[in-house]
């Protein structure tokens, strides 16, 4: 099997074919992002990058037939949190970019994630690729809150059973973190309430959340909600933001994959990365 990964990130979508164990001859994929390519290369040196994807060419890939195509399109220009210019965002025409690559390579099966947005664009969407998407949330297979829109031509897709999986389960021992590199890492309660928890920055403030329940989801910029999400001490007087391994963790990474780079592009490749248990779950109807 031939895959092309567009917009591939760290290359999460080559984590969660590995993971299934479905066997692929080629993986090429498409990015622009040094240190996201760096990540990826590290883990599979094998994978082939073709950089940009404006500048795909029949010609990279020879004969050869394109079996999956996978891709995140850049999202900010339809998110929720985001202005909302929709697809005059030149980040969201990039959308456009993988439909004529679609159309060009034809393959067998494709998958398309983005985030939620107005009805009106993902319409527009769903009318190019001819299907409609799914809508999963990642806290059925994660400790995170993290609700995406996946179109895709692979059959059978239903929503993930729940793991039950809270932030308590990813969190690592204060007493074993080594905190010297952390600049800033440590920051005083600052909610009126009594609960002890994570502590995340959010439209109204900061606010506090328990280790019982979800993380807010990871955010694609860094130094935004993804690097500032923290957890309680034992002091019960100050919280900490995740570490980068935990929010590996609320990605379904494998520990330390995205190490070899500093923390801040740790943090935003996480950010800007899939759920991976998602990605999987969705494969395996291939």
């Amino acid at each position: 099997m031939k895959v092309l990964s567009l917009f591939d990130g760290m290359s999460c979508g080559q984590i969660a074919l590995n993971r299934l164990g479905i066997e692929y001859d080629t993986y090429y994929a498409s990015e622009i992002d040094k240190w996201a390519i760096q990540v990826a290369k590290a883990n599979y040196p094998n994978m082939i990058h073709i950089g940009d994807v404006t500048k795909i060419q029949a010609s990279d890939f020879g004969d050869e037939k394109i079996d999956l195509i996978m891709a995140g399109s850049p999202c900010q220009g339809f998110s929720f949190a985001g202005k909302q210019l929709n697809f005059e965002d030149p980040r969201s025409k990039l959308f456009f970019e993988f439909v004529d690559i679609m159309n060009y390579y034809k393959p067998k099966y494709f998958l398309l994630e983005n985030v939620r947005m107005k009805q009106e664009y993902q319409d527009i969407i769903s009318d190019y690729l001819g299907v409609q998407p799914i809508k999963i949330n990642s806290a059925l297979v994660s400790a995170q809150n993290r609700n995406r829109l996946y179109w895709t031509n692979i059959p059978n897709i239903s929503q993930p059973l729940d793991k039950d999986i809270v932030l308590k389960d990813v969190l690592e021992d204060d007493e074993s973190i080594d905190f010297t590199n952390y600049f800033d890492m440590m920051k005083p309660i600052v909610s009126k309430s009594n609960r002890i928890g994570i502590i995340g920055k959010g439209g109204q403030g900061d606010r506090i959340y328990t280790t019982n329940k979800k993380s807010v989801t990871l955010m694609a910029v860094s130094g935004g909600n993804g690097a500032n999400t923290g957890l309680y001490l034992t002091n019960e007087e100050t919280v900490r933001k995740l570490m980068p391994t935990e929010c590996e963790r609320l990605q379904n990474l494998p520990d330390d994959y995205t190490k070899g780079v500093s923390n801040s592009q740790r943090y935003k490749m996480i950010g800007n990365g899939w759920t991976v248990d998602v990605i999987a779950h969705i494969l395996r109807g291939i």
